[in-house]
């Protein structure tokens, strides 16, 4: 229906002027379900009125909803449902100890698109692994690395990161330990190197510093591999579409500048014959018979770089994991059997105080054994002891009463012992390593057991250490630790100590396994250089082989072991003819043979 302001007004409008009525329609005769509201009376200015009534007629109680009662508060407004009628409450939720984080929380939201100077140094560790990483390990491994970490300290800071104490600490431990392939020519050193120097890139990429951190924060560079190819992709067409009008200019740049250096560089070496050779010996072999291996080495540089980028600017968050502490036991349930563990570690440190610091007639008088048959019954034994030990401090230590200060100081006393005598435990495997070698001669699994050995007691140092002054910086501490005894180990170059130990004994004892001893790296060539006549050809002969079979090698994939190692041989070339056979070390001064050293993992 339309207005029509020209028809005539209903005859019941109110005359002009007058206020409006209410547009609520008026009240129906026909009844209604209880449910449905009746609609109520519009007020005037006269004051309350009463609300209208159901067909149940006035005085039957029945208002409807929104009706006012004159004289009396307005009536409560029934939900459209019916009456409300209260049910059963929740329970209450009280506070309680904080849940674990779900595994989803420990991936941080996704980074922002990389920036130019991040993608530019994933380049350029992509092009040096592809030209340096060739012919064996060297300097090539510490170049390599240089572009890599400039790529994360670039996304790190476009992330907003900042560079923290420790993050510092382990960025220059494995930087130095890259220095182990440059110094040492022997492959086990410098594989652990290798794999510590990546740990400890783990570590300085995600910047924990609990348990979990140290755990598995080394994984978390595999992690990126996948996610940082999308990311890095990502980030290249963001700046691809940004700067198109760039590329010109830059490749002009690059081309010219390429074309300057071939041009000056073929005319400077075809003039100069020592030019020639230092140009030859800097610039890496890029024969097509090694386009296979140059390609497959530019992807590990590629997918390496673009891994430390991502972990770099986001991180998995390692310490959002929490590792619950055991139900605390009783002070005589956890106690008794750690004090039955002391006591016998304490009767057997007690035979060995007496037997392997008494001397050979001690020795002999006690056992009825030599030096070597003795200290090799043993070794592997206490070794093993030493590791189980550590687990059981571990255990004890989640179980442990912790109730008041009585409970702080019966775990500090009980675990302290265990400690304390666990240190002689390991020096006892010492000694016996000890005579072991003075009876047969250092080999590589013997060092590196003894080794693993010692580091070993400086764990044992830094729990009891932490027992007093609290375990915060534990995890970090047996980390850094390992990292240093890796380290160490490489600096020391093992094959050169081996070789020195036994060019020793030869001269004390007139033994020496020359077989044995031409199988280790040209570390130990300045100590087997020592040796007279025949033995000296048989000690170097292949290594002098191993040498010519590699030819020259470029200066960035060799060791300064290897360098010097040539300018021996060079000096005193090795005869071809000479009689290198007999015995082997175990053979001849062992009868009984050594089961647990007659295979050594570490020998090319």
């Amino acid at each position: 229906m339309t207005d029509n302001p020209s028809a005539e007004p209903p005859k019941d409008s109110p005359p002009p002027g007058s206020p409006a009525p209410s547009a609520t329609p008026a009240p129906s005769t026909t009844p209604t379900s209880s449910a449905t509201p009746a609609p109520s009376a519009t007020p005037t200015s006269s004051g309350p009125v009463s609300g209208s009534t159901t067909p149940g007629g006035p005085g039957s109680g029945s208002t409807t909803p929104g009706a006012v009662i004159a004289g009396g508060p307005p009536a409560a407004v029934a939900p459209p449902h019916g009456p409300y009628r209260p049910g059963p409450y929740p329970p209450y939720q009280t506070w309680g100890p904080p849940r674990k984080p779900a595994p989803s929380k420990l991936r941080p939201p996704a980074p922002a698109a990389p920036t130019s100077p991040t993608l530019w140094a994933v380049v350029a560790t992509a092009l040096v692994a592809s030209l340096l990483l060739s012919g064996g390990a060297g300097a090539n491994l510490l170049l390599v690395a240089v572009p890599a970490t400039l790529a994360g300290a670039f996304a790190a800071r476009a992330a907003g990161r900042r560079l923290r104490p420790w993050t510092l600490v382990w960025a220059v431990g494995g930087a130095a330990l890259l220095l182990v392939p440059v110094l040492s020519d022997a492959g086990w050193p410098t594989f652990l190197a290798i794999v510590t120097a990546l740990g400890l890139t783990g570590y300085a990429l995600h910047g924990g510093r609990g348990w979990p951190s140290m755990l598995f924060g080394p994984v978390g560079l595999f992690d990126s591999l996948g996610t940082g190819m999308a990311w890095t992709w990502r980030g290249m067409r963001e700046r691809a579409g940004g700067s198109q009008g760039r590329w010109g200019p830059v490749l002009r740049t690059v081309l010219v500048a390429v074309g300057l250096l071939v041009v000056f560089g073929a005319l400077f070496a075809g003039a100069d014959a020592a030019f020639a050779d230092l140009l030859g010996s800097l610039m890496p072999d890029v024969s097509l018979d090694q386009a296979p291996w140059r390609f497959l080495c530019f992807l590990l540089g590629l997918f390496g770089a673009m891994a430390v980028a991502r972990t770099a600017a986001a991180p998995l968050r390692w310490d959002r994991l929490s590792f619950g502490r055991g139900r605390a036991r009783g002070r005589l349930e956890w106690a008794l059997p750690l004090v039955v563990l002391n006591l016998l570690f304490a009767a057997f440190n007690a035979i060995q105080l007496a037997v392997l610091f008494g001397g050979y007639d001690k020795v002999l008088s006690e056992t009825g054994l030599t030096y070597a048959e003795y200290a090799r019954q043993g070794f592997w034994q206490l070794l093993m002891a030493t590791l189980l030990t550590l687990v059981v401090i571990g255990l004890a230590l989640r179980w442990a009463p912790r109730g008041d200060v009585r409970d702080t100081r019966l775990v500090r006393t009980v675990l302290g012992t265990l400690c304390v005598l666990t240190l002689v435990v390991v020096a006892s495997a010492l000694r016996r390593m000890d005579l072991y070698v003075d009876a047969y001669g250092l080999t590589r699994l013997r060092i590196s057991v003894a080794t693993m050995e010692i580091w070993l007691g400086v764990a044992i140092l830094l729990i009891m250490a932490s027992g007093i002054w609290g375990a915060r910086l534990l995890p970090r501490a047996l980390a850094a630790s390992a990292a240093g005894f890796v380290l160490a180990f490489g600096l020391i170059q093992p094959d050169a100590l081996i070789a020195q130990q036994n060019v020793d004994r030869h001269e004390r004892l007139g033994k020496i396994d020359v077989r044995y001893l031409s199988g280790l790296s040209t570390d130990a060539v300045p100590a087997l250089d020592r040796l007279q006549g025949a033995l000296r050809d048989c000690a170097l002969r292949d290594i002098a082989e191993r040498l010519d079979e590699e030819g020259d090698v470029s200066w960035y994939a060799t060791s300064l072991s290897e360098s010097r190692a040539r300018d021996i041989l060079a000096a005193r070339p090795v005869s071809r003819f000479a009689s290198c056979g007999g015995a082997t070390r175990d053979e001849e001064y062992d009868p009984d043979a050594d089961p647990y050293d007659t295979y050594d993992p570490y020998e090319p």
